[in-house]
């Protein structure tokens, strides 16, 4: 069965996105991006926007990203996978961008969390947005310390 991913999180205003490669299966049960208790993205971004993202309800967290212009997507709309990993992603269908470009008129920079949604960055550079690789904040990338993390995640809104 494929698997379908979450909806944009986005306003008309959002200058800034922050792309994953494809929910993990606690994300998809919860309908929720970055569910899993060990993922690092809220708090990675509690630090870069200065929010107490970590602690707040899911949906109070997203009101204060797009407070500050940044949303957040995937760059798969779809795909096989069993489990969580990126590396067992097969059948995989790109999410809409040009949709993305005409909702968020004000869109300048998209930020890939990982190398696997970082593979989409030429391409999108390409289309003129500035774009930016930063480390995975999932669970399963412990090559790098939380700390370490952060130093490329404090570019997000350079």
């Amino acid at each position: 069965m494929k698997l379908q991913g979450l909806p944009p999180v986005w306003r008309a205003d959002t200058e800034v996105v922050v792309l994953g490669s494809f929910p993990g299966a606690a994300s998809l049960a919860a309908a929720q991006y970055y569910a899993h208790p060990r993922n690092q993205f809220w708090r990675l971004l509690e630090q870069v926007l200065g929010e107490p993202l970590a602690a707040l309800p899911y949906e109070a967290r997203l009101e204060r990203v797009l407070g500050h212009h940044v949303g957040i997507w995937d760059v798969l709309a779809a795909c096989r996978r069993e489990g969580s990993l990126d590396a067992a992603i097969r059948e995989a269908t790109p999410n809409d961008f040009e949709w993305l470009r005409a909702h968020a008129p004000r869109l300048r920079k998209l930020c890939f969390n990982g190398k696997t949604a970082g593979r989409f960055a030429p391409k999108l550079a390409a289309a003129g947005y500035a774009t930016l690789v930063m480390p995975s904040s999932s669970p399963a990338h412990a090559a790098l310390t939380f700390e370490q993390k952060l130093c490329d995640w404090q570019h997000l809104l350079a």
